[in-house]
């Protein structure tokens, strides 16, 4: 059955914490575009929501998300590739959930189970990580061909330094441990705790008057999108997602086999 577009993102407000959820769960909350389209209505929504102050942003199921959907975006037909200018629609983009805003409330990630690829993008994006122990975070983009400039500059500009590097070049998994040793997340809670605390601090936060809160959110937005848009710029004047390479890694994530071999073409 065909996901409802509908309930594919639930919004709920309490206590002027707005808890936003990926629901769905069959498919680890891959995005889709119609889930993509669905989490920009929940953001729309929330920033002029007048009853919710802080957002937290989360995943039903047994994941936050598995990143993009590989069997519809990374497989599009070349043609449509070339018109959206990459795998997402245009208006489908997840790179426009923190930014394409005018309030600048601040949003909390609360992930658990896998947080990989365009997911790991969401969160690094958002103000504040609180993470379930043992959640996985992956930049898949390396082994699927594709670049790893944006992840390895949004780790960056949260500290990663060397590790950055490192897990943007190999694409190896990465525990909420090991992220939050060099400071890439905010706090790791035991299992099942991970809501109720991001929603706790989320609490902490909408006491404050909110001007002075929204002012400091829009000021680390607005420097996270200037690295950020460098790096996205030049990925897309690499277009690696028209290559032999990446369309060989694809289709054997689809097909459940090894890839290769590369011919760094």
């Amino acid at each position: 059955m065909a996901d409802d577009p509908a309930d594919l993102v639930l919004y709920d407000v309490h206590d002027r914490v707005a808890t936003i959820t990926f629901n769905r769960p069959s498919r680890l909350n891959a995005f889709n575009d119609d889930l993509g389209r669905a989490a920009l209505a929940a953001m729309r929504r929330f920033d002029q929501d007048p009853s919710a102050d802080v957002a937290v942003l989360t995943g039903a199921g047994r994941a936050f998300s598995s990143g993009a959907d590989v069997q519809q975006r990374q497989l599009r037909p070349k043609e449509e590739m070339e018109k959206h200018g990459g795998p997402q629609a245009r208006d489908a983009s997840s790179e426009d959930l923190l930014f394409d805003c005018v309030n600048w409330k601040p949003v909390i990630c609360a992930p658990h189970g896998y947080v990989l690829g365009l997911a790991l993008g969401i969160a690094l994006e958002c103000d504040l990580i609180v993470a379930e122990e043992g959640t996985k975070f992956q930049v898949t983009e390396a082994p699927r061909g594709l670049s790893g400039a944006k992840y390895w500059a949004l780790l960056n500009f949260r500290g990663g330094g060397s590790f950055a590097v490192r897990t943007s070049l190999t694409g190896q998994f990465f525990t909420a441990e090991e992220a939050m040793r060099v400071n890439i997340i905010d706090e790791v809670t035991p299992k099942g705790e991970y809501l109720a605390k991001a929603q706790e601090i989320a609490r902490t936060i909408s006491k404050n008057p909110p001007l002075g809160v929204r002012h400091t959110v829009q000021l680390r937005r607005w420097e996270l999108r200037r690295v950020q848009q460098d790096a996205v710029r030049m990925v897309r004047a690499a277009k690696l997602n028209l290559t032999e390479d990446f369309l060989e890694s694809a289709r054997a994530f689809v097909e459940k086999r090894p890839a290769g071999p590369f011919n760094g073409r």
